[in-house]
């Protein structure tokens, strides 16, 4: 992963009164759109920003590596509507996805809250919707050790929604890996359950 200037913590040296870099960049912003950022209402606004963006790009989702044993069958699990919120890299501006995640254990069961640790360790940093899937299928495949997965996120993209065409519309997308893209039996199977 490609570390960023997002993902520094600001320079330990620096005396405990200096302002955040991210605050100085929001006070900007308001003087550049017009407001007083000394006014009320605003003059914490600009470290609320700094704050709110170090939290978001510093989320850490806990542990990913508790896994139980099998019980040796090759059942469907599918986890559905986990909520998260990205940030789309082309606007800087949110979106939020629900995620279907499935999988066919092989060996190993993951813990039911490891499906939105790894899709929330996805969605907070600069994202698009296509590579969120990717990276989400990915990871629920190395962690679980079965390539047979299945991920689904339908979002609305404020980008669209509140700037250029103003329109709200739902975008879904994809990612099967292993048999989820070879054999429709299971993908209809999934479709089935998703539809109960």
């Amino acid at each position: 992963m490609t570390v960023t200037k997002l993902d520094r913590v600001a320079d330990p040296s620096a005396p405990a009164t200096a302002e955040d870099p991210l605050a100085g960049l929001a006070r900007r912003l308001l003087e550049e759109i017009g407001e007083d950022p000394d006014r009320d209402g605003l003059r914490d606004t600009p470290a609320r920003f700094a704050r709110w963006w170090r939290e978001f790009i510093d989320y850490e989702p806990g542990s990913l590596g508790t896994l139980f044993e099998s019980i040796g069958t090759s059942q469907l699990v599918v986890v559905s509507d986990i909520q998260v919120w990205s940030l789309c890299e082309h606007h800087l501006l949110p979106f939020n996805c629900s995620v279907t995640i499935a999988y066919r254990p092989t060996g190993q069961l993951l813990g039911l809250s490891k499906f939105a640790r790894v899709a929330h360790q996805y969605a907070h940093r600069l994202q698009v919707q296509e590579r969120l899937v990717d990276q989400i299928a990915l990871e629920i495949s190395t962690l679980s050790g079965t390539q047979d997965v299945a991920v689904i996120a339908k979002g609305e993209h404020l980008c669209m929604s509140m700037r250029g065409i103003k329109a709200a519309a739902q975008m879904t997308s994809t990612a099967y890996r292993g048999a989820f893209g070879t054999e429709p039996g299971l993908r209809s199977e999934l479709f089935d359950l998703l539809r109960v």
